[in-house]
């Protein structure tokens, strides 16, 4: 996963619910150094009977903000949602660097 063009993210789940597992393998996935990088990470823990939905909102560095449904989406698609728009500001930076 391209962390580098993340500038922050934000979780909402009920760790007990089995819904919320997308969204907690998604923030395993994050490195152990990503604060000290600049990414700000927030996580909202839920009471265990609460009924709302998880959910996970990405800001990237040119702005554009993405807000994932983790009861829909799989840790793979939601890492493929997230990648996808990594790579194409790899590509832009790759272009200006060059």
């Amino acid at each position: 996963m391209i962390i580098k063009f993340m500038t922050e993210i934000r979780t909402r789940f009920n760790p007990f619910s089995p819904s919320a597992r997308s969204a907690r393998l998604f923030l395993s996935f994050l490195p152990p150094n990503a604060r000290a990088n600049g990414l700000v990470i927030n996580t909202d823990l839920l009471p265990r009977t609460s009924k709302e939905t998880p959910s996970l909102y990405v800001k990237f560095k040119d702005g554009k903000e993405m807000t994932l449904d983790c009861d829909k989406m799989g840790i793979k698609g939601l890492i493929e949602e997230v990648d996808r728009h990594s790579r194409g500001l790899q590509k832009q930076a790759d272009l200006t660097d060059g």
